[in-house]
């Protein structure tokens, strides 16, 4: 069953539970992929779909992180409770013990030394790691293993 697919179901099951949060996530997340299909004029692969709901938890993510700094506890709750929604239709994220073999495998590979390295080892493990790993963290992986 695809992503968008998986939207409409539990959009239904959100409708009849009366589930507000939940429901207004899951719309917010359809009109996102919908977008990007036009955008892209044609149908979205599973990357694809993956590429935008990481988007939107990356979203959520940083407005956490503002909220809280404004002090603003409120709008903190509504915005992880929306989070823990987006995260559930991706896919389990690598650990970071995980990520770091990748990472220790592209640098022999490709016979990084250095930070000078630093794009080519990223490029080549967010290739491999592409929505199983968020960007950030695959960063300070890279950055501490050249250092």
């Amino acid at each position: 069953m695809s992503v968008q697919q998986k939207l409409l179901e539990d959009m239904k099951e959100a409708m009849k539970s009366g589930d507000k949060v939940r429901l207004d996530t899951i719309r917010g997340l359809r009109a996102m992929l919908k977008d990007a299909q036009i955008a892209k004029q044609r149908e979205l692969t599973e990357e694809d779909e993956i590429a935008v709901l990481q988007s939107a938890a990356k979203k959520r993510t940083e407005a956490i992180k503002l909220y809280r700094q404004g002090n603003r506890q409120d709008l903190v709750e509504k915005e992880e409770r929306e989070l823990a929604i987006i995260r559930s239709y991706l896919p389990k994220m690598m650990s970071p013990e995980e990520i770091e073999k990748v990472v220790d495998d592209a640098i022999a590979r490709l016979g990084a030394s250095g930070m000078r390295d630093f794009g080519k080892v990223m490029g080549e493990v967010m290739r491999q790691l592409r929505g199983k790993a968020e960007g950030q963290t695959v960063q300070e992986v890279v950055r501490r293993k050249l250092s």
